[in-house]
């Protein structure tokens, strides 16, 4: 008996602290009523990464009572504490996944985990993305461990690991060889947050090809499009992307 289609529910940038307050309550609203498999958040849980908007990001996804897979962005990392930004950047975030987030267990689709974050970084803005060495190896060991799955190989990140437009210079470093890694090593998409506008592209980078799917905001920091989120529904090799506006 063919298993049901996994529906995963993908968001990110949500940034408690100036959210839209109306878009929360719509997502909220989906998917107590539809139930998804998982939601799964690409980061930027906070605006400031502070104690409060982390207790409220806790209280808004634990009540959503389905399984969550959280990720940290780069405003997840501490912004008026520049001790615990280097030393600890991703203790509030860790506080917050150990609360309410876990691994999700998709029938499907199995779900890769990837820092893009920089806590510090020698240039400016800190907000953009860098690939560490050591990160890429993890990712790239574990897709080469799920050679023989039959899942869908998600690559779950907060920044796109390329720029918009080919020709265009790439504001995540070392992105375009992460691209060409991760594909080579057997991902079928990687799912990011980051610019505020979605988008789902089919690139390619070293001969290499993957898909680029990438999730909107809930939060009034837009950049040209309404708020939204992704629905993905995977089943038979296949996935199959809606995306839902809330203007």
């Amino acid at each position: 008996m063919t298993a049901a289609p996994d529906r995963l529910f993908h968001v990110s940038d949500v940034h408690f602290g100036v959210e839209d307050p109306r878009a929360h309550a719509a997502f909220a609203d989906a998917v107590r009523r539809e139930r998804p498999d998982g939601v799964l958040c690409t980061g930027d849980i906070t605006q400031r990464a502070t104690h409060k908007q982390f207790s409220t990001a806790a209280e808004y996804f634990g009540a959503l009572d389905v399984p969550v897979m959280l990720f940290p962005g780069n405003h997840d990392m501490p912004y008026y504490n520049p001790l615990e930004r280097i030393f600890r950047p991703y203790a509030r975030c860790e506080r917050l996944e150990r609360q309410v987030s876990q691994t999700l267990e998709l029938r499907h689709a199995v779900i890769v985990p990837f820092n893009t974050n920089g806590a510090a970084q020698w240039r400016w803005p800190w907000s953009d993305g860098v690939v560490k060495a050591s990160r890429l190896d993890v990712v790239r060991g574990q897709l080469e461990e799920l050679r023989g799955d039959h899942r869908r190989k998600l690559v779950a990140c907060h920044h796109p690991l390329l720029p918009a437009r080919d020709g265009e210079t790439n504001p995540t470093i070392r992105g375009d060889h992460a691209f060409a890694t991760i594909a080579a090593a057997g991902a079928d998409a990687v799912l990011t947050g980051h610019v505020h506008v979605p988008f789902d592209q089919v690139r390619e980078r070293d001969g290499h090809a993957m898909r680029m799917i990438g999730a909107g905001t809930l939060s009034t920091r837009l950049r040209g499009a309404p708020p939204s989120y992704n629905v993905l529904t995977i089943a038979d090799g296949a996935i199959t992307l809606e995306r839902r506006d809330l203007a």
